[in-house]
């Protein structure tokens, strides 16, 4: 059961690194400070996009790996 799940974890961080190496960088970073607005007509439906998409797989496989860690924690 411990190898089954410490395979499964090892997986999940991977996807995870995968998924967040290949998000492109934010740009819009710093021009929150400044109060800039970057807001575009192509922003406004980010979440049919690929970037979308990967940063959803990010918060998925961060929180599987959070429950995995959990459950790892009390089986050990």
């Amino acid at each position: 059961m411990v190898t089954v799940i410490s395979v499964v974890l090892i997986i999940v961080a991977l996807f995870m690194i995968v998924t967040v190496l290949l998000q492109s960088s934010d740009d819009s970073g710093i021009s929150a400070l400044t109060g800039q607005k970057n807001d575009s007509y192509f922003s406004k439906s980010k979440a049919k996009t690929f970037e979308a998409k990967l940063a959803l797989g990010t918060k998925v496989a961060a929180a599987v790996f959070v429950v995995l860690s959990l459950v790892m924690l009390i089986i050990g």
